[in-house]
Parts: structure tokens; C-alpha cells; sequence
């Protein structure tokens, strides 16, 4: 397979903006699930981001294609020398989509919710460098500045995964400064995005944008009938292909067919570890044992995965950061081998032993856990069908559960009831500060034990340490250095298994316009402002 450079980039249209705009032209995509929340600062899962996403006003937008920060709602900001503060001065005249004036003081309104601590807010995360609060001050009605606890590099680049809220609206969450607003939801159905009828952006001839009037973003669980529906015509987007599936269209309709290059998104499991998990306390022994996780890694057969399941569109995983990451990668790291003597070795140490061909721990308990996963995720469950056969060579029996999405993030989020889980980490930012809301041990997405009041184990405390070092300094031969520690430590504790890292495989219309396909999330609709929809008979030209 030919590898593309992680900014490789695909134009579909040359045209620049619909000579006539086609009035009622609806985008159609489909979600998983219905979101979790329409709160952008409590968004956990992908249906929700989504939305977020086209609905979301925020002061600086990274362009997806460019990957530079480009203005938005600020026309312009400036970072102070020792990255503690940021001035933004604010676009005038500006409403949120239901009437209400935006100003400065919803920007205050905005950090200051985010510092809630009850709130538990993941995107708070990646703004808690250092002890105490975030401190917003709206200066003058289109200038606000906001000072932070301790040094934060690349500061600037935060605020575009920060929607801004109003301060007055009694509406809240449904009023926006996006491209978008929420019109209706039928959950597990649909929900209706509407234009924003008060959006700032205009194209260079006066038209105001977004071209598209309204987004449906149907609930579709079955990947099949997704396809299926695309193929009809039914929508017009698929942000993620499976391997599958993307064999399939390009034999059915090349056209439709796209590969944007080697994508920063991981497939992984981990194993429950929060102590509240009602799970026996010899499971819990096995979870936490360092040697265990190391032997389950090296147990599983990664290049079959890549070559079985994905098709060769996929590699063997190395860790939180993916080798298309080539600025912050550890090169000097490679995926974990494929070796059942090791593992076996491994678990020998610990006290396991092999006997009839089944494993036991020193306690004589036979080793059988359970997985969880999204049903309807085809490579999921064959992934887990792979693994499933892999770690029978060891003596380990794992079943595997698929449940419907909703039903897996309250498990693994809430109720904690569940072995271990494979799932997916989407990485929206080349920089590791993104990151910062899984690997501090405080965080809610530290997925395996979140939300920690100490950190439970050396190692994660020097996670904690070091990603705050990287985050807080300017010099970046120190942050590479303790990237590349955190990367080390990754994969020597494997608290994440991480299992292969994908291609970037989607499906367009031919209908959609004005797209520029990238490897980085969201693939397809990062422009959405700027895409239209052609007429059906210009369409088959």
C-alpha cells in the first residue's frame, strides 16, 4: 500500500461557491447514535462532537487542511511572552443564532462555567496547567483576556475546541455562534440542523454563508445500511469508511470513493482499573499487574489485524501518538512484537500458570474476562473475534459482549460495570496538549481509572508531571523529551493496548461541492460553511 503524507489533501471541486445557491438543499449524513448531550462542554462521544462541531462558535478556528490557526469569532489575539494569558479582540456586531448580542462578557461567561469543577467538563482538561482558576476579564465589549494558573504552550490553539456560550439567552445550549443551530431531535432518529440565520462569514462576492440551508443527521446504527443508503443517494457523506466497505464502493463507484492518507485515529483496548468497578478483586489483581496487560499486548497479533480485518488499510499501532504524527512521534519506539512465549513468560512472574491449556492465576482461578464493544462495528468485532483466538494460545477465555453505543458509554463512563473494552481514540489536533483530557490522571476520559483524586500509581503520576512539563513550556527540544517519556511509558505500562492505527477512508456524493478531504477529524465537513450541493443533473456530468 502506498503511504500519503498526513497532510495530504484531496480536491473534489475546483469551484469556488454555487453560481446559484438551490433553495431547500439539505446535507444528509448519519450518526452512530443520537449525542449524549447538546452541552459543547460536556462532549464524551463522536454523534455529539459532530454537532458540536457544526453548531459551535469559536474565537480561532486550526484549519484542517492548512493546520493554522485562522480568525473566527476574534479577529485577532495575542499571547503574552510566559504563555500565561491571552487577549482576544472580539468581531462587533456579531448574534448568536437565536437574536441574542455576543460580547466579550460571554466569552468571561464561557471560562468561567468551564471552571466549575463539578461540571467535569473533558475540554477543561486541556486548559489545567497548573493549581487554581482560569481568569477571564471582558475589558471592553469586543476585548477580553484571560490569564491562567501556569504557563501554557500553544494556548492559542485550545480555544478551538471551545464553543462560546451565552451569558443571557434563556435558551443556552441552543443558542449559537456557529455555522448551524439545533432546529430538532428525534432521539434515535434524527436531529435537524438549521442555518444560523445571524452567521458571520461572507464569500468573497458578498454571499452569506453557510451555502447549505439545513444538515439531517440520521441515527444509523448498521454500517450496511449505511452503505446501502449511499449508494441510493440517500445521503451524501460518509466521514469513515470501513475497509470493507471502501473495497466495495471502489468497485461500485470509484467516484464516490475516497482515501485522504494515513489518519491519526487508534484502535485499543484496556481493562477496567477504577476501583468503585463491581468486578471480583482477583479480576482487579489481574488488571492492575503491569506484567498481565504487557502479556495480553503481546499476545495479539496486530499485523493479522491490520491485514485481515482492515485490508492493509491500517498498521500495527505504536502508542499515543501515531507515526503520520511525525513531529511529536518517538521514533525510536516500534509496535509492540507479536510473541505468545513472552507473554506467557510474562505471566509466569506474576504467578499465572498454564495447565490442560488453560491459564490460572497463583490463586487458581481460571483467567476469562470479558470485552465490550459498539454492535454494528464490523472490524470491532472481528478485531475482538482475532483477539478472542490470539489469547486462547495463552489460556485465556475472552468473551465478547457488543452493545448499542449508548449503552457502552454508560457503562464505561458511569456505572464502570464492564472487563475491558475496545473502542477507538479520535486525535483532532496534531499537538499532544489535545491530549492532556486522557492522560492526566484527574481526567475524565483517563478511560481505564478516570478522575482521580491522586494518581494511583507512580507511573501515572509522572505522566501527570510531565505531560504539565510539556504543556508549560516554550523550549521544545524539553517538550519533545517529554513527549517521548510519556510515549515510553505508554507502552511499557500499556494501560491503552493500542492495536492499529487507520487510513482515512470516506465516501462523497457526487453532488457535494467545494470539499477538501483531510486525514484530520472532521474529514469531510471541516469547511462545511463553504460546501454546497450541485443539482442532480449537473451532478452526473
Amino acid at each position: 500500500m502506498i503511504r500519503r503524507s498526513a497532510i495530504a489533501v484531496l480536491i473534489l471541486s475546483l469551484a469556488l461557491y454555487p453560481a446559484v445557491a438551490q433553495p431547500g438543499n439539505q446535507l444528509r449524513f448519519c450518526i452512530g447514535a443520537s449525542p449524549k448531550t447538546f452541552d459543547p462542554l460536556l462532549v464524551t462521544d463522536e454523534p455529539s462532537e459532530t454537532v458540536r462541531y457544526l453548531t459551535g462558535g469559536v474565537l480561532v478556528r486550526l484549519n484542517r487542511k492548512s493546520q493554522q490557526l485562522e480568525p473566527a469569532l476574534a479577529t485577532s489575539w495575542k499571547v503574552s511572552p510566559d504563555n500565561r494569558s491571552i487577549r482576544f479582540v472580539l468581531r462587533e456586531n456579531l448574534r448568536f443564532s437565536d437574536g441574542t448580542p455576543f460580547s466579550g462578557e460571554d466569552v468571561a461567561f464561557t471560562l468561567n462555567r468551564l471552571n466549575d469543577a463539578s461540571l467535569h467538563s473533558p475540554v477543561a482538561d486541556a486548559f489545567r496547567a497548573g493549581d487554581g482558576k482560569i481568569v477571564p476579564r471582558a475589558e471592553a465589549k469586543n476585548t477580553v483576556s484571560i490569564t491562567f494558573p501556569a504557563a501554557i504552550v500553544g494556548l492559542d490553539k485550545l480555544f478551538d475546541e471551545l464553543p462560546i456560550l451565552s451569558a443571557h439567552s434563556p435558551h443556552k445550549e441552543m443558542a449559537v455562534l456557529g455555522p448551524y443551530y439545533v432546529a430538532d431531535h428525534k432521539p434515535g432518529v434524527y436531529v435537524l440542523l438549521q442555518r444560523n440565520p445571524n452567521y458571520w462569514k461572507r464569500d468573497s462576492e458578498g454571499h452569506t454563508l453557510p451555502y447549505i440551508d439545513s444538515i439531517r443527521l440520521d441515527v444509523e446504527q448498521n454500517r450496511d445500511l449505511e452503505m446501502m443508503r449511499m449508494l441510493r443517494g440517500e445521503i451524501d457523506l460518509i466521514n469513515s469508511l470501513d475497509p470493507e466497505q471502501y473495497e466495495h464502493l471502489k468497485a461500485r463507484a470509484p467516484g464516490m470513493a475516497v482515501d485522504a492518507g494515513a489518519g491519526f485515529d487508534t484502535e485499543l483496548i484496556w481493562f477496567n482499573q477504577a476501583p468503585s468497578a463491581p468486578i471480583p478483586a482477583y479480576k482487579k489483581s489481574w488488571f492492575t499487574s503491569t506484567d498481565f496487560r504487557q502479556a495480553v499486548s503481546l499476545a495479539i497479533d496486530r499485523a493479522d489485524l491490520a491485514r485481515v480485518v482492515y485490508h492493509r488499510d491500517a498498521r500495527p499501532a505504536t502508542g499515543l501518538i501515531p507515526q503520520a504524527n511525525r513531529t511529536w512521534f518517538n521514533s525510536s519506539l516500534r509496535p509492540l512484537r507479536f510473541d505468545p512465549a513472552a507473554a506467557l513468560n510474562k505471566l509466569s512472574q506474576d504467578g499465572f500458570a498454564m495447565r490442560n491449556g488453560v491459564l490460572y492465576d497463583k490463586d487458581g482461578h481460571a483467567v476469562e474476562f470479558s470485552v465490550v464493544t459498539n454492535s454494528g462495528n464490523k472490524p470491532r468485532e472481528e478485531m475482538a473475534a482475532m483477539i478472542q483466538q490470539d489469547l486462547l494460545a495463552i489460556g485465556i477465555r475472552l468473551n465478547i459482549v457488543t452493545l448499542d453505543f449508548p449503552s457502552l458509554i454508560e457503562r464505561i463512563s458511569r456505572t464502570f460495570d464492564y472487563e475491558a473494552c475496545l473502542l477507538g481514540l479520535v486525535n483532532d489536533d496534531l499537538d499532544p496538549n489535545a491530549q492532556m483530557n486522557v492522560w492526566l490522571s484527574s481526567a475524565d476520559n483517563h478511560q481505564w481509572n478516570p478522575n482521580q483524586k491522586t494518581p494511583a500509581t507512580p507511573w501515572e503520576a509522572e505522566i501527570d508531571r510531565l505531560m504539565r512539563l510539556q504543556a508549560s513550556t516554550s523550549d521544545i527540544r524539553k517538550r519533545k523529551q517529554a513527549i517521548d517519556r510519556v510515549q515510553q511509558l505508554v507502552q511499557e505500562q500499556q494501560p491503552f493496548i493500542y492495536l492499529v492505527n487507520k487510513e482515512s477512508l470516506a465516501a462523497v456524493s457526487p453532488r457535494l461541492r467545494n470539499l477538501a478531504s483531510v486525514p484530520l477529524r472532521p474529514q469531510l465537513y471541516w469547511n462545511v460553511e463553504w460546501l454546497w450541493l450541485a443539482p442532480q443533473a449537473l451532478a452526473r456530468r
